[in-house]
């Protein structure tokens, strides 16, 4: 069974967390698949990746890309697309696994609105299902800050 983490954002955007989780992922030298819920989000947050630090960028790359296969982190609407062997699957804008076996990968991060009540309650629905499918959950909420804070 995978461990699965649910990030509730509060003070800081999207934009703003996915790249500093992702930076962690990367830097324990794990690959990522990040889906989004909302197909037409994706060039913001491929923006967000490249632009989000001065000092550096993520490596990362989405359809159309060419050598999907070597990039740390994948960035799509498809949740069955995996191509460069992930084993870190990021949930974001309410996108959810077709199952939640969650085969093949080790971990799931699951980040969610949480000034939007429609995604909380999602949210919610994705917690019960994977909780029913046997995996680990915690619950991670944003501090003013933006940093995380494990709630019980």
């Amino acid at each position: 069974m995978a461990e699965v983490s649910f990030y509730h954002l509060e003070a800081r955007p999207l934009e703003w967390a996915l790249p500093r989780l992702l930076s962690r992922v990367v830097e324990s030298g794990f690959r990522a698949v990040v889906v989004t819920g909302v197909p037409e989000r994706l060039p913001s947050l491929d923006d967000a990746l490249w632009t989000f630090d001065d000092q550096s960028f993520l490596p990362h790359g989405r359809a159309p890309d060419n050598f999907a296969a070597d990039e740390p982190i994948w960035l799509t609407a498809d949740a069955t697309d995996k191509p460069n062997a992930a084993s870190i699957l990021v949930l974001v804008d309410g996108a959810g696994p077709a199952d939640f076996t969650l085969e093949g990968f080790a971990r799931c991060l699951d980040m969610f609105d949480g000034n939007d009540e429609a995604a909380r309650a999602a949210a919610r629905t994705r917690w019960t299902a994977f909780k029913q499918a046997g995996h680990a959950v915690t619950y991670w909420q944003q501090s003013g800050d933006g940093r995380w804070e494990k709630k019980a």
